[in-house]
């Protein structure tokens, strides 16, 4: 599937069947996609960054896509341009997305200002998808405002979407703070604002319980800082507290913006793309070495008989990569 200058410039032009047809290639695992995906985003890399990149996670049940759908009406309404990249569970069978995130924003999935991309999540850790990082810069090009990443949410390591977006939103249910003890804590130090979600009817007083709890435990955790992360409390069925979380987003990116501290998060993002990149493609190099495939093969059978080790099993592979 190699990509022309006419899909490029149909991207360009804010064509939303180019678009879903660049991140299918970009999101290619075939080797002969792979040269042709990266002539695709060098061409439009310098039309790139000019959006607002929200990272969104919480449990499952917390009702990411309800709020993604609400403040995403409301995006649209008032004339942005909008992409969601909403990362669903992965079969473990078919690899396709198990929950289908786009059947779940009906509404918005109609809005002619709001592109949505359900995309499965793999093998890949952190919540997000393998090439998610590559479809924010196609959804950048083609034109939309405003990127929302809804990540999967189901306990793994969530961190990898803080290397990827401006503001990084943590919902939590109105679990009258039981939901605390579950959260990591490497999530929540990252989190530039939480939102304790479904605060109404007969959940209101337990979702203000809750971000009372929150706030404490976030001044714990941001001791050192001149002011904890904002924590926020908001209903998407009642459409309360969606406008305050808006606010507070375009606040906080703005302030990082004027000090200069956006300019180097995105700096630092961008190494860190590059690091698990090629991270990704040392290992299919390894794994492409016949002889490198053929001891891992024997060093597994070695381990899992319990006649070796893992750290020496691992180091003679290395050993017969390197001399390989």
């Amino acid at each position: 599937m190699a990509p022309s200058n006419d899909l490029a410039n149909s991207i360009l032009s804010g064509n939303r069947s180019a678009l879903a047809r660049g991140i299918t290639l970009v999101e290619s695992r075939r080797r002969e996609d792979f040269h042709p995906a990266e002539r695709l985003l060098s061409g439009l890399l310098p039309h790139c960054g000019n959006s607002l990149r929200i990272g969104i996670t919480g449990a499952p049940g917390v009702g990411k896509s309800t709020l993604i759908e609400v403040l995403g009406m409301q995006l649209c309404e008032a004339g942005k341009q909008l992409a969601v990249l909403a990362v669903d569970p992965s079969s473990s069978v078919t690899g396709g997305s198990i929950l289908g995130d786009k059947t779940r924003m009906d509404e918005l999935s109609r809005h002619a200002n709001a592109f949505i991309r359900p995309s499965p999540g793999g093998d890949t850790l952190g919540g997000v998808a393998g090439r998610t990082q590559e479809a924010v810069l196609l959804c950048e090009a083609a034109g939309h405002d405003v990127v929302l990443i809804e990540t999967i949410g189901t306990g793994q390591s969530e961190v990898a979407v803080h290397n990827m977006v401006d503001f990084f939103l943590v919902m939590l249910s109105p679990a009258a703070g039981d939901e605390l003890q579950g959260i990591k804590r490497g999530v929540m130090e990252l989190a530039d604002a939480v939102l304790v979600h479904k605060a109404d009817g007969d959940l209101l007083a337990a979702a203000n319980r809750t971000a009372q709890q929150c706030m404490l435990a976030m001044r714990i955790l941001h001791s050192g800082d001149e002011s904890p992360p904002n924590v926020l409390t908001g209903s998407s069925v009642k459409k309360t507290g969606i406008e305050e979380l808006w606010q507070c987003i375009e606040r906080e990116v703005t302030e990082r913006r004027n000090s200069g501290a956006l300019a180097d998060r995105r700096s630092s993002q961008s190494v860190a793309w590059l690091d698990r990149t090629l991270q990704g493609a040392l290992l299919a190099d390894f794994l492409a070495t016949p002889n490198a495939a053929k001891e891992l093969a024997a060093a597994r059978e070695r381990v899992a008989s319990g006649a070796q080790v893992a750290t020496a099993a691992a180091r003679a592979v290395l050993r017969q990569y390197r001399e390989g």
